[in-house]
């Protein structure tokens, strides 16, 4: 079967597309956080995080944890993840921390961080993007680290019967994911599922649409103003 073509092929066909138009807004009620991500922007970043990655041995053979996404699945920091794993030819396993150990690779929330795996990367969850001070040995800081890698990175090819997604809910070949519907609206999502995050934002990627993600616990009236203040519609 023909390989599947990197990731960064779909993220820089969009960012030729509409580089400058918001992709990704995220939103945290509960602080009064809004960020917001250009298609470039969102590229950029999955760029420098895969080139940690190789930089750190990541390859097709190795197994990637992200418990990161369980812990906070509409933060943009830990959607940046997949996508760079996804860049490499690296398949993800999203579980909590404890089931996490045996993996090469494992990527954790700010909360009580220690080592996990046999390489753990910490994401601050800062919705500028910043640093996770006072990490304990054998913990390093996913965003700093990020941050000093090179801008461009071309991608791996991927197998298409290869998993690019494993979770108790489910499992999606990169077959899968290519095969997923592009999406041409401004949608609002409330994820509790981080899959449901992930999927629309690739959708979102592979069309025109856009993606307001809204990370903690927000009322309707809260809502119902974000998706009147972003146009966008609830998914």
């Amino acid at each position: 079967m023909t390989a599947i073509p990197p990731v960064h092929d779909l993220l820089a066909a969009r960012a030729r597309r509409s580089g400058g138009a918001p992709l990704l807004t995220h939103y945290r009620p509960a602080s009064g956080e809004r960020v917001e991500l250009s298609a470039t922007s969102l590229a950029n970043w999955a760029d420098k995080a895969a080139n940690l990655l190789d930089g750190l041995g990541v390859d097709e053979g190795s197994e990637v944890a992200l418990p990161v996404l369980v812990e906070r699945p509409a933060s943009w920091m830990g959607l940046v993840l997949p996508l760079a794993c996804w860049q490499r030819g690296v398949g993800v396993r999203v579980v909590p921390r404890e089931e996490a150990s045996g993996a090469d690779l494992v990527v954790i929330g700010p909360d009580a961080p220690g080592p996990v795996g046999f390489e753990t990367l910490a994401c601050s969850l800062h919705p500028w993007g910043l640093a996770l001070p006072g990490l304990p040995d054998g913990v390093t800081d996913f965003s700093s680290s990020a941050m000093a890698e090179p801008d461009a990175h071309g991608g791996v090819p991927a197998q298409p019967s290869a998993v690019a997604w494993l979770s108790d809910a489910r499992d999606v070949t990169f077959a899968g994911l290519r095969d997923l519907e592009p999406l041409d609206e401004r949608v609002l999502l409330t994820p509790d599922d981080p899959w449901e995050a992930v999927s629309t934002v690739w959708r979102a990627a592979s069309g025109q649409g856009s993606v307001v993600l809204v990370d903690g616990p927000a009322d309707a009236d809260q809502l119902a103003r974000i998706a009147h203040d972003e146009r966008a519609v609830r998914f």
